[in-house]
């Protein structure tokens, strides 16, 4: 397993920005799926987006396509999320987590980074 650290959280109006940061401890995201998530209180986890870090394949839920970026910086080992047009709908606790491949679980998860987009 990977330890993992968000960070970036924190309050906006909404039509805001802000950027989250997901570091690994220890090793290199290097052959990883590295996933964003989101939860609020009494709603199951949900997925936003992920990137496999050898290709910089992306992917987005819809509900935050063309809104979010997520990005790889290979020299500080960092997954980033972009998140434009914040919405307050948005607002949720946001972890990273990896996985070692396509059909493989998501089994290292960070304690999450809250984002609260008020209206």
């Amino acid at each position: 397993q990977v330890q993992l650290d968000e960070s970036g959280g924190g309050l906006v109006q909404a039509g805001g920005s802000l950027r989250l940061s997901c570091v690994a401890s220890g090793r290199s995201f290097g052959g990883y799926y590295i996933g964003w998530f989101r939860q609020t209180p009494g709603k199951e986890r949900e997925f936003v987006a992920r990137i496999i870090w050898n290709s910089g394949s992306t992917y987005y839920a819809d509900t935050v396509k063309g809104r979010f970026v997520i990005s790889r910086d290979n020299a500080e080992n960092m997954v980033n999320l972009q998140m434009n047009n914040l919405k307050p709908e948005d607002t949720a606790l946001y972890y990273c987590a990896t996985k070692t491949g396509a059909i493989s679980q998501y089994d290292s998860w960070g304690q999450g980074t809250q984002v609260t987009v008020s209206s």
